[in-house]
Formats: C-alpha cells, sequence, structure tokens
C-alpha cells in the first residue's frame, strides 16, 4: 500500500522516512545518517533524543500527561516563573504552537483597544512587516501579506497594516488612532531571515508609547537561544510589551507560549481564551527540561562564542561563489543564504541532502541553516564544507 494515498497533498512526497535522531543526527530507514541543520524547522533546540529531555519526557508520562487548564499544574507554573525570569514582569498564556500564540497576540491586540476606547470594534488594527510570516491560521493569514500563504483562502482577516521592516517612516506613517498593536518577528524566518535591526526596534518602541500602540514581538523561530540570546530582540535593548514563542521551547513537543508585560496581563480575564493542550504537565515537563539544559549546558554562551567563525566561514563561500551566493545573513543559529539564480535554494537544499545535510529553503531564494544550540564547531565546519561541495558542483550549471 502507498501510504501516501491517505495523506492530504498540501505537502510534497517526502525525499526519506526519518525513522530515529540523536544528537544532530537524523536517520533514514537504511541507517544512513543525516547532519541535521534543520532541526524540524528550528523545533529540536537539543539535538535528537538528548538523553535529559527524554528521562523528563519518559518520568512525566508514568505520572501525569494531561489534566486540563480546569486544575493547577505544578511543571507549568514552574516554567511561566522561568519565562517571566528571562522577559520581565509579566504573565504567560500557554498554548500548543506558534500559530496559536500569534493568534493570541493578536486577540490582545483587539483587548487592548477596546480598553483604549472602550468599546469593541473602534480600534483593533495591527500594523505587521511587509514580507512576515505569523503561521498559517486565519488570524496569522491576516498578518502574513504573502500570495502562497493567503492564496485561495480568501477574504482574510480586516484589521492588518503593512509597513516595511527596518523602515521606521514606513510605520510612522500608518500608525494612527485605528491601531492597536505593532506585530513584528524579530527576525523573519520563513521569509528569508532578515533580522529587525537594533536601531529600528528601539526607534518603534519609542513610537509605539508615544501612541499607546502594544510593540508584540513574534520570536517564535528566532527565540529560546538561536540567535546567542535568550530573545533575539535583547541585542536591541527593547522590553516588547508582548512575546510569542514556541518551536525550540518544546524541544520537539509541541508547546507555544506568549508573555504579556505586567501593564497589559490583566486584559485576558477568565473565559476570554483557552486552550485543551496548552501547558499540559507533559509539555512543560519538556520545555523544563529545555530551559535546565540550555542553563547546565551554557547553551546559549555557546551559541554567541561558536557563531562568529562560522558566520566567517559562511562568508568566505560568498566571497568564493558570487554567482550563487548574494549575501549572508541572521544571528547565532539561524544564518539564512540569499542565492542565486531564481530557485537555486531548491537546488541546493536537494543536493545537500545528497551529500547527507538537511537544510531548508525560504523565501527570497533563501537556504536556512538552523542547527541545534548543542551543535559544536566541528559540526558548524562539516556543514560549510558539504555546501563547499555542493556550489562547486552546482557552479558548472550556472
Amino acid at each position: 500500500m502507498d501510504h501516501y494515498n491517505t495523506l492530504m497533498k498540501n505537502y510534497g512526497p517526502p525525499a526519506f522516512n526519518a525513522v530515529q535522531g540523536k544528537g544532530l543526527y537524523l536517520y533514514d530507514e537504511a541507517g544512513r545518517a543525516y547532519l541535521d541543520f534543520s532541526s524540524g524547522i528550528a523545533v529540536t533546540s537539543l539535538g535528537h533524543s538528548h538523553p535529559r529531555w527524554v528521562a523528563a519526557v519518559q518520568a512525566q508520562a508514568a505520572e501525569l500527561t494531561h489534566c486540563s487548564n480546569l486544575f493547577g499544574i505544578p511543571g507549568q507554573q514552574l516554567l511561566a516563573d522561568r519565562l517571566v525570569t528571562q522577559a520581565g514582569p509579566g504573565r504567560v498564556l500557554f498554548c500548543n504552537s506558534g500559530a496559536e500564540s500569534n493568534d493570541a497576540l493578536i486577540k490582545l491586540a483587539r483587548l487592548h483597544g477596546q480598553y483604549l476606547t472602550g468599546a469593541e470594534g473602534k480600534r483593533y488594527t495591527v500594523v505587521a512587516a511587509q514580507n512576515a510570516f505569523h503561521g498559517r491560521t486565519f488570524g496569522g493569514m491576516g498578518a502574513t501579506p504573502q500570495e502562497k500563504i493567503q492564496g485561495g483562502f480568501r477574504p482574510m482577516l480586516e484589521g492588518f497594516k503593512f509597513g516595511q521592516l527596518n523602515d521606521i517612516e514606513s510605520f510612522d506613517k500608518i500608525i494612527d488612532e485605528s491601531v492597536a498593536a505593532v506585530f513584528l518577528e524579530s527576525i523573519q524566518g520563513e521569509g528569508g531571515v532578515f533580522p529587525a535591526e537594533p536601531g529600528f526596534l528601539q526607534e518603534l518602541r519609542a513610537l509605539c508609547t508615544e501612541r499607546s500602540v502594544l510593540l508584540m514581538l513574534d520570536e517564535v523561530q528566532c527565540g529560546i537561544g538561536r540567535s546567542g540570546h535568550f530573545f533575539a530582540f535583547e541585542k536591541s535593548g527593547v522590553r516588547p510589551d508582548a512575546i510569542g514563542m514556541a518551536k525550540g521551547l518544546g524541544g520537539g513537543f509541541p508547546i507555544g507560549a506568549i508573555w504579556v508585560a505586567e501593564a497589559y496581563a490583566e486584559l485576558f480575564q477568565p473565559g476570554s481564551h483557552g486552550t485543551t493542550f496548552g501547558g499540559s504537565p507533559l509539555a512543560s515537563a519538556a520545555a523544563n527540561a529545555v530551559l535546565d539544559v540550555i542553563e547546565e549546558e551554557a547553551l546559549i554562551e555557546k551559541v554567541a562564542a561558536n557563531s562568529p567563525a562560522w558566520h566567517d566561514a559562511l562568508n568566505a563561500l560568498a566571497d568564493k561563489y558570487p554567482n550563487q551566493i548574494d549575501c549572508v545573513r541572521g544571528a547565532g543559529y539561524m544564518v539564512g543564504l540569499a542565492l542565486k539564480p531564481q530557485g537555486h535554494n531548491l537546488k541546493v537544499t536537494a543536493a545537500a541532502r545528497e551529500k547527507q545535510l538537511l537544510i531548508v529553503p525560504a523565501g527570497h531564494n533563501v537556504i536556512r541553516l538552523l542547527p541545534a544550540l548543542i551543535a559544536t564547531p566541528e559540526q558548524l565546519n562539516q556543514s560549510v564544507t558539504i555546501l563547499d561541495e555542493v556550489l562547486a558542483t552546482l557552479a558548472t550549471a550556472i
């Protein structure tokens, strides 16, 4: 039986069946090992099957997997405390994914607008950025001005405007009295790895404060240590009003979260939002184990220490293959190589897989390199060696 006859066709046919993972390596049915610089699209922050994480999940599964948020969950309460320690005074709401965390932020914006005006429907617009990606729910799609995301699903949820990332004037022009919040990725991921510049975030923070607008940052892909900081926006020194998290927080187990600053934490009241599975005992155990390992193994410090030499080596590839690489951008262990000619990102992704390196294509003809936080300098160098071989082979076809 062809199993893919019973699966929807929203994904293309897989290149291979993944059956095992260990550390930085993913294995297919034939036992072939792939150096995994996709990390389940920035999810497996500790690599595959980290023993500390596995032990925590197994132990919790034997005790209590689910009970709903009708009851107190000690692990969830501990996790919230730890995230507040990282983000600042405020409160945390748990959910199941990045898309759900972003939807919760959009709901927060509408509650804020209602608080400011005293009525619904008067101030609810969210200003996002061109080229953004905030998920595939109707809320997330509304905040994602990409035809490949919105096409076929219109009409979109109303109430969104779009500025240009790193162009403060474009935001200044459209943040009027209809706007309740600004919503940005600290580093645009799926759109092609475009970081928000520190100076831009500082100016935007001041603008949002001046106009009583929430500054909400999407850290779903770039957060939880990937940038060399716990949150990617930390480099700018700003403090947002709300943060969306997911992906790397669970290390492979589904969990999402939003943190809301203390000044706005009362906007959600009993009955205003809910989730059946969010912050379950098992999900919370997985996320607490991720934070334990990040702390115990000083992984954020290692990302910050190891990434500059890796970035230098990738930039050397750009110098070596100017007909294929336009530029290198990103932060820490979230790097994008902007390629040329158009469509070359798909060719490089496929060719790298044949040489047992897994990478992820993105918008603007980019390949994403998203190694787990445990990646060593040797493994980072190995990724560069394989890409060098791939680009050398493909050079003859350009």
